[in-house]
């Protein structure tokens, strides 16, 4: 199908427009992430999306041709995608977090693009977390470090300019999601923040049709998969495959946003209460076993 026929499926109007099929949504995202697409049909496709609402099986469809865009990471145990603009967050204390994951034992691949906003990126040295530009250098960082960054402009940029054409619409659209449902490393278990919580569900819906095994999902700070310990934190996704709801009592009696965040000792209790969650995701996944020693850096 042309990707005009898939614009007349969403487009028709009241009555006769209807959602695409997972199938559908597959092609049409590989028509995008081409390059050979007319610009005027993808923005349509995009913003039809968005006035309509993602659907689970169109967000599904559309990750599963992403994921066929991108290298893949060996060795990953944990996937940590990290697409917030950081309008409201502090500190970006979720990478402490994962760091405390990978000091486990466990392997975690950190991807992502933050915008404008430099909190995450200028945020790694010091949580001990390399930048990779490639699958093969983030494969390399995992082995001598266990954790990684990896940079989705330089490892999918056909997917990060699409991702990009938020500057030339000025909204957002389900690229951000299916950026999210991106898994590099093809990792049994993933961690997803949002900043509305509407699309906590259907995220864990997507991994459910992509048969994802384990996952969870939070509204977190800024976005980002970080746990305010002075909130009650929901959470979604799956355990073993099935679907999976959660309940995480408030850790501290601080009334207190993460934006506010600076006091030494909450900050430490917000990354105990981020790897935890972490922690109970990777439940029952066996780590990778180690590999070779590989040439610095």
């Amino acid at each position: 199908m042309s990707l005009a026929e898939h614009v007349r499926t969403l487009g028709r109007g009241p009555g006769r427009s209807r959602s695409l099929t997972r199938e559908e949504a597959t092609d049409a995202m590989r028509q995008m992430l081409s390059g050979e697409a007319a610009p005027e049909a993808v923005g349509a496709i995009l913003m039809l999306l968005r006035m309509k609402g993602e659907t689970a099986p169109e967000i599904a469809g559309f990750a599963e041709a992403a994921q066929a865009g991108i290298a893949p990471v060996g060795g990953v145990d944990l996937d940590w995608p990290s697409y917030a603009a950081g309008r409201t967050r502090g500190a970006p204390l979720f990478l402490h977090a994962a760091r405390r994951i990978a000091d486990d034992g466990h392997r975690v691949l950190l991807h992502g693009w933050n915008g404008a906003d430099r909190k995450v990126r200028d945020g790694l040295p010091d949580a001990g977390i390399g930048m990779a530009a490639t699958a093969t250098e983030a494969e390399a960082l995992l082995a001598r470090d266990g954790i990684a960054y990896m940079t989705l402009e330089t490892a999918h940029p056909a997917l990060f300019a699409l991702l990009n054409l938020r500057d030339t619409f000025g909204l957002r659209s389900c690229v951000n999601t299916v950026c999210r449902m991106l898994n590099p490393g093809r990792a049994r278990a993933s961690v997803q923040g949002v900043f509305h919580p509407s699309y906590r569900l259907l995220q864990a819906d997507a991994a459910a049709l992509l048969g994802w095994d384990q996952l969870s999902v939070i509204k977190g700070g800024g976005g980002e998969f970080e746990r305010n310990p002075a909130k009650v934190i929901a959470g979604f996704g799956l355990r073993n495959g099935a679907p999976w709801e959660g309940s995480y009592p408030a850790l501290s009696d601080e009334t207190r946003r993460l934006s506010e965040s600076g006091d030494a000792d909450f900050d430490r209790l917000v990354v105990e209460a981020t790897a935890e969650l972490a922690r109970d995701t990777l439940r029952g996944v066996v780590r990778s076993a180690p590999e070779d020693a590989v040439e610095a850096l």
